[in-house]
């Protein structure tokens, strides 16, 4: 990771300003998606670079140690090791094809962090916990902190906190902030901070431009669209005007904050689509893990197939291919 964004001062002049065309958005948006064709290894580089940038996770309710134990092993070689020798790989401890992280819930960390040890890849494969009521956020205050301490004791290394969407709909963008600030506070001086801002739930992509850039001034290393909760996930158009606010605020403060998509992100196609629009808006600093992330579950099983047939030709049936 980079040096952590130290944030700002809320500035309530810049969020009043902050005046959002959806039709430019979309325009922008088709122009991005149209803007190249990418084939053969071309393609099957930016595949294996979004396969680097996944937050390998799972967070269901039935989520046991075994299962987050053969999480942290897919993310150690999320590809076999045919396709990885055929793609001019090493299959071994040093091959730098590995996932960026596995996210999972506060009570699972312990279990991650005892499997990574195990792999001798705590400091290649980060630990990234959600926290602070996931996914509503709607608990109080002092319940979501206690919840963040809990994941970096455990030794989470990356904090995916969710906002209260109440504050946003009614404007209290001073308790927004203050609530962000204190989240960043019970960070600790290890564990970076990825804020989820729930796009689907905003409203209008106003209220998304501006929680974006609350997030940032209180302090946010990431900004994340989505739980993968909601009924409207990770879209371009929000990815679109989040990276517009990113940008912005380096531009102001020099300093990188990344961008995480989650939710809905499921077919090689999608990750390229997103790569895409990273480079053309951020450029190329984020077309790493360090800055860019995607929050999947199911993506990795796409890019396996894509990659295959890539190689042979061939394109078997999804379902054939080891569980992302």
């Amino acid at each position: 990771m980079l040096e952590r964004n130290p944030g700002c001062e809320l500035d309530l002049g810049w969020l009043n300003s902050v005046n959002i065309n959806l039709n430019a958005v979309n325009t922008a948006v088709e122009d991005i998606l149209n803007s190249r064709d990418l084939k053969n290894d071309y393609r099957a580089a930016w595949l294996l670079r979004a396969v680097t940038c996944i937050d390998l996770t799972t967070l269901g309710g039935d989520d046991t140690p075994s299962n987050v134990s053969r999480l942290c092993y897919k993310a150690a070689k999320p590809l076999p090791e045919d396709l990885l020798n055929q793609l001019g790989f090493d299959y071994n401890s040093d091959c730098p094809i590995r996932t960026a992280a596995v996210c999972v819930y506060p009570s699972r960390v312990e279990d991650a962090v005892k499997t990574l040890k195990k792999l001798k890849l705590t400091d290649k494969i980060n630990v990234a916990s959600v926290a602070t009521g996931f996914p509503s956020g709607q608990m109080p205050l002092k319940t979501r902190v206690e919840e963040i301490k809990y994941a970096v004791e455990k030794g989470a290394t990356e904090i995916d906190i969710v906002i209260d969407r109440s504050l946003v709909l009614t404007g209290k963008w001073e308790v927004l902030y203050q609530e962000i600030q204190q989240m960043k506070e019970a960070c600790g001086s290890t564990a970076h901070m990825k804020t989820i801002l729930a796009t689907g739930e905003l409203g209008t992509l106003n209220n998304v431009y501006k929680a974006s850039l609350v997030a940032m001034m209180a302090g946010s290393d990431f900004i994340k669209t989505s739980t993968g909760k909601e009924s409207l996930n990770a879209t371009l158009p929000f990815g679109l005007v989040m990276s517009r606010a990113i940008r912005e605020y380096y531009e102001k403060f020099n300093y990188k904050v990344g961008l995480k998509p989650a939710g809905g992100i499921r077919t090689s196609k999608d990750a390229i689509s997103w790569l895409i629009m990273v480079k053309e808006i951020l450029g190329n600093d984020w077309l790493t893990s360090r800055l860019f992330r995607f929050g999947a579950s199911g993506l990795l099983s796409d890019i396996e197939h894509h990659l295959y047939g890539n190689l042979t030709k061939s394109y078997p049936a999804p379902y054939e291919f080891t569980m992302g």
